[in-house]
């Protein structure tokens, strides 16, 4: 390992299995393991006989951590920042760290790895030459000026959803794009129940109507024609 180097290291978005041989030989090797919850990461790094000391990174302490993390770094530490799953910083914490490690010229070194959004984006059979990624709309102020925002974009548009909310978010897609727009939502990508429901929003939306929506979604909505 290089003294004095960030590395983001992508985790598994659910089957364990999804894990590159270099991310383990990163994540064995560092001095210090930041995870977003280390209960959950501990399943991973145990998984995997991996014993590196790990700290709680996230939402909720980032700001107040990370110049000591950036003095460790300038120290000459080794740290790997991973999340719960998938890619540190898309839609999870990161940036914050990211950003403070260039401002002060401490190496930051992100490895590929597993992310919800590209095999959502793949499997949904609309165009993936460009799109846009929007991550979790706002909860409430905000969300439907996004929307608005988005009615007239060509580009295929992704976003994050919880299954509480997806009902909602789902009738607020066809307010705004229109209820015959295409989308494709897929759930639990990579587990044991990976389900992905494609149609109309129309045709969607009364799907999860019937049948009430389980785990983390990924939505993927076709370009305006």
């Amino acid at each position: 390992m290089e003294s004095g180097t960030l590395y983001i290291v992508p985790t598994p978005i659910g089957n364990l299995g999804d894990i590159t041989l270099r991310a383990l030989e990163v994540l064995k090797k560092v001095d210090c393991i930041l995870a977003e919850d280390t209960r959950t990461s501990g399943k991973l790094l145990s998984h995997y006989q991996i014993t590196t000391p790990k700290r709680s990174y996230h939402m909720h302490n980032e700001h107040r951590a990370v110049s000591g993390i950036v003095r460790e770094l300038q120290d000459g530490g080794s740290i790997a920042l991973i999340s719960d799953a998938g890619t540190p910083g898309i839609s999870d914490p990161g940036f914050l760290l990211t950003r403070a490690c260039w401002e002060a010229g401490v190496r930051v070194e992100c490895l590929p790895g597993a992310t919800a959004l590209i095999p959502a984006l793949v499997a949904s059979g609309f165009p993936s030459d460009r799109f846009v990624f929007e991550g979790f709309l706002p909860p409430k102020k905000g969300r439907q000026t996004r929307l608005k925002n988005l009615a007239e974009e060509s580009r295929t548009m992704i976003f994050y959803e919880s299954p509480h909310k997806l009902l909602k978010t789902l009738e607020h897609f066809a307010i705004q794009f229109g209820e015959h727009r295409q989308i494709s939502a897929s759930r639990e990508l990579t587990k044991l129940y990976e389900e992905t429901i494609r149609g109309t929003l129309a045709e969607v939306l009364e799907h999860f109507r019937q049948i009430p929506p389980k785990g983390e979604f990924v939505l993927v909505v076709k370009g305006k024609d």
